[in-house]
């Protein structure tokens, strides 16, 4: 079994078509209006934003955490949380060993909340 899709709400899809294009780098894959689908791929797992579908937390990898979220919030993007470690890794339990997670909280375009994730090594830099 593998992880296919995540749905998120979507109230406007051309507004939010613009904000995930920005926000990840690529393109729509597919818009089905009616009756209200807007499809993302990333790295072989759709994205679907749908107008009936419910709010949920998404959370995206990012390279670089704080020139992220600079940069959204230059675009008018609101933060919620700003860039704070979460975890320090250990072991491979939930991330690689001896990294730190950081973590940032944005609201996109439909007022959902998305959760922003850079790892960053600690040992052997």
């Amino acid at each position: 079994m593998r992880f296919i899709q995540v749905a998120q709400r979507a109230e406007d899809l051309k507004r939010a078509a613009a904000f995930y294009s920005a926000l990840l780098g690529v393109e729509p894959r597919a818009l089905f209006d009616p009756p209200g689908l807007l499809f993302f791929e990333i790295d072989g797992v759709r994205l679907l934003l749908e107008k009936g579908a419910p709010s949920s937390l998404i959370y995206f990898e990012v390279a670089d955490l704080h020139g992220t979220v600079a940069s959204l919030r230059n675009r008018g993007v609101r933060n919620i949380a700003d860039p704070r470690m979460i975890y320090a890794h250990e072991d491979d339990t939930l991330g690689p060993p001896d990294s730190e997670e950081w973590m940032a909280f944005i609201e996109d375009s439909e007022a959902n909340t998305v959760g922003l994730v850079s790892r960053i090594r600690t040992a052997g830099d």
